[in-house]
């Protein structure tokens, strides 16, 4: 027997991710077009989310996410770092390269957790919290290539940055695939330059591994 759910909090979800692919806003005709909902339906749908400041509305009428999204995303950040902490440690001592998940938090990448390979003599420090634009650096590629892809799986699933990754160092990332409304990235900055094949698969797995987890 297929489990019961609220069909308006259903419809006000899609409204949510309808939006948040689509940063020029729309109107809540072309919502309901697109969503193939009545147009007072969606009306009163986008007035409730904009009561509670998830979704703001301009002087044109078009719909965009509203500053409360942002609170909502900041709070999943402790769940994320608990998760990804073994898995970012493992990843660090298995490749002697410093590695780190972020999170997009406007036209950056934040930091939010990092491990030093134990044993290396010489590494790269890269501290929690630190902002990179996403232009910069594989991680930020990164999640600019993800953007263009429709959903698809970048072929191959990292992305290598030389000498221009935080610190100057050489940075291999992957996107944290499959976890819906999440911008994530695992990467490692290392101070020679890495072999791709080699490292370019271990970032992918632990990606992987994070996001199968995150979906349990």
């Amino acid at each position: 027997m297929p489990a019961e759910k609220s069909q308006t909090l259903d419809r006000g979800l899609y409204v949510l991710e309808l939006l948040a692919s689509t940063p020029e806003g729309l109107t809540v005709t072309e919502i309901a077009a697109t969503l193939s909902m009545g147009r007072t339906v969606v009306y009163r749908l986008v007035v409730t989310l904009e009561g509670h400041g998830l979704v703001r509305r301009s002087a044109d009428g078009r719909a965009r996410l509203g500053l409360a999204v942002l609170s909502l995303a900041r709070q999943a950040q402790p769940l994320l770092r608990e998760i990804s902490g073994p898995l970012i440690r493992a990843l660090a001592d298995a490749t002697s390269a410093t590695a780190y998940v972020g999170v997009v938090d406007g036209s950056d990448l934040l930091t939010i957790a990092g491990a030093e390979p134990a044993g290396a003599d010489v590494h790269v420090a890269y501290q929690i919290g630190a902002r990179t634009p996403l232009e910069r650096g594989a991680a930020g590629r990164a999640i600019l290539a993800a953007r263009t892809t429709g959903g698809r799986a970048l072929e191959p699933p990292w992305v290598v940055s030389t000498g221009d990754a935080p610190s100057f160092g050489f940075g291999v990332a992957a996107v944290i695939p499959g976890v819906s409304g999440l911008e994530a990235v695992v990467g490692v900055i290392a101070l020679v330059e890495p072999h791709e094949q080699t490292l370019g698969p271990q970032v992918a797995q632990t990606a992987q591994e994070i996001s199968r987890v995150l979906l349990e």
